[in-house]
């Protein structure tokens, strides 16, 4: 298969150096997707397009642009961009993209086609501005006098209520509160905080914050740093991680949250201060993680007994011609497959989760991966075909048995979650610098609220958990394997129409 960045017009290297500089200096975003590879994947962004988006680039190389959506995909504007590429024309439209913190932006987007010599639409160039401020301005002047109305009875009604609703709400708060001045005076605490570190308001009230309790317990360099020297340049600053020893209570793992109050717009000189016990929440996490290391380890070698054993077992009946046996031992070295998956699986967690997983980088030709991964699955598998499209010819740089454990999990789901169809797809491509493997099944599918969160660690679409066994811990160290080597693991997928995993690695660099 050719690569798609042949089929772009072929300046020379200083050309192509300058293109590329005017490209990234250009304050509208840029994109280009390639109208000949399936679901026209974007091959190039500019950096404007980055910063636009909160992206980095090797997240979004390989996606369809689509993803920008998220799963706002009710609007009129998709429906002009996708007949404009049908017909290959030009468009301009205004649409709704969210970046990757989630926060909505209004876009500007234009998009034109490119064409060869024999007039084929080979790509689409998309030019891209943040026009949020100018919808927020058209918006806000349209509601100017309603919001001026309602404002003055929310004021009035806020002067009256403010004082004693915040109260209310501090109080009943199950965290240590404290509000600081810029000396960093303690001006106020609610009553978890002296409840927790059992310490009275009158010890507390007027003093440094880093001079209360006893012995200084509250002079700890980090904290110092996190409100003097960090939160003014990262307001607010959330999940700081402190543990301590206090005297009067122990040592504690504490998760802190603060920023600077703002009033009318403005940062005040005060600090509100959020103080959290994550103590025994962190030492039951490692309670678990603890266990499922030895249960793995333990389970590992009883296990290879009864494998022994079988096989044992099993060749004896072969030599007996006793078919009935075979067949039953067929199936029992199958489930002890199974079982050896799922401890390898709870060993790759247990190694991720303490740092300890171990990579072997090799140079091998992808394909080669690909097709040894499918032929293996394919070799157990008696109900679905398994049919690769596409090609790399690429080399790249990886650790071959992680990477086909990868291709393996995502295959064996596929297989698994469409019970119904008999077909599963795997497409391989070069995306720019990159090779992508797409997956596609026609199975139950994924509701748009679990794709991100089936990456986790033992998490579990409700809607698969009632149907299909399982413990949730393959897509999450398939997601660790490839995030290793600085690729991309992502799904598209909608309940009841199946799913498409897609991955994506860099290619070696020579």
């Amino acid at each position: 298969m050719r690569d798609s960045q042949d089929q772009l017009p072929n300046p020379s290297h200083s050309e192509s150096r300058l293109f590329e500089a005017a490209l990234d200096a250009s304050s509208n975003g840029v994109v280009i997707t390639d109208n000949l590879l399936p679901d026209q994947p974007i091959i190039y962004c500019n950096r404007a397009f980055e910063q636009l988006t909160g992206y980095d680039r090797d997240e979004i190389i390989g996606h369809n642009c689509r993803f920008l959506q998220s799963g706002d995909r009710d609007q009129d504007a998709r429906s002009e961009i996708r007949e404009a590429i049908e017909n290959g024309k030009n468009c301009q439209v205004e649409i709704r993209n969210y970046k990757k913190n989630g926060e909505m932006i209004w876009n500007e987007l234009m998009i034109s086609p490119v064409t060869n010599n024999e007039g084929q639409i080979t790509h689409f160039i998309g030019i891209q501005n943040d026009v949020s401020r100018r919808k927020a301005a058209e918006t806000e002047l349209a509601k100017e006098k309603e919001y001026l109305e309602e404002r003055v009875v929310e004021r009035t009604r806020d002067l009256e209520l403010s004082e004693a609703y915040q109260a209310s709400i501090i109080e009943t708060i199950r965290e240590s509160l404290v509000v600081l001045d810029k000396e960093m005076k303690v001006l106020s605490v609610n009553e978890h905080f002296c409840k927790f570190f059992k310490l009275k308001s009158k010890e507390i009230i007027g003093q440094v914050l880093f001079s209360i309790g006893d012995n200084g317990q509250w002079d700890i360099p980090e904290l110092k740093d996190l409100l003097l020297k960090i939160l003014p340049h990262n307001n607010p600053f959330e999940g700081f991680e402190l543990e301590n020893e206090f005297p009067r209570i122990g040592r504690k793992l504490l998760v802190l949250n603060a920023r600077q109050v703002m009033l009318k717009g403005k940062y005040q000189e005060r600090i509100l201060l959020a103080i959290e016990d994550i103590t025994e929440r962190r030492e039951i996490e490692q309670r678990k993680e603890d266990f499922i290391s030895i249960a793995s380890h333990e389970m590992k070698t009883p296990l290879t007994s009864i494998k022994g054993n079988i096989q044992l077992l099993e060749r004896k009946a072969q030599r007996n011609n006793d078919s009935e046996y075979m067949v039953g031992f067929t199936k029992a070295a199958k489930s002890i497959e199974r079982l050896e998956r799922l401890i390898d699986d709870l060993l790759d967690v247990s190694k991720i989760q303490s740092g300890k997983i171990e990579f072997h980088f090799t140079d091998f030709q992808f394909d080669d991966l690909v097709t040894e991964a499918v032929s293996g699955v394919q070799a157990a598998t008696q109900t679905h075909k398994l049919n690769i499209t596409g090609s790399s010819n690429t080399e790249i740089a990886g650790d071959y048995g992680r990477l086909e454990q990868v291709l393996i999990n995502l295959l064996n789901n596929a297989v698994k979650y469409s019970p119904s169809a008999d077909e599963v797809k795997i497409h391989i491509s070069r995306v720019s610098d990159y090779v992508k493997v797409a997956i596609t099944d026609s199975g139950v599918g994924i509701h748009q609220r679990d794709h991100k969160r089936i990456f986790e660690r033992f998490y579990r679409a409700e809607q698969i958990t009632e149907k299909f066994p399982g413990v949730g811990i393959g897509l999450y160290v398939s997601s660790q394997i490839i995030k290793e080597h600085k690729g991309t693991l992502w799904v598209e997928s909608e309940e009841g129409k199946g799913s498409v995993f897609n991955f994506t690695i860099p290619i070696k660099k020579k």
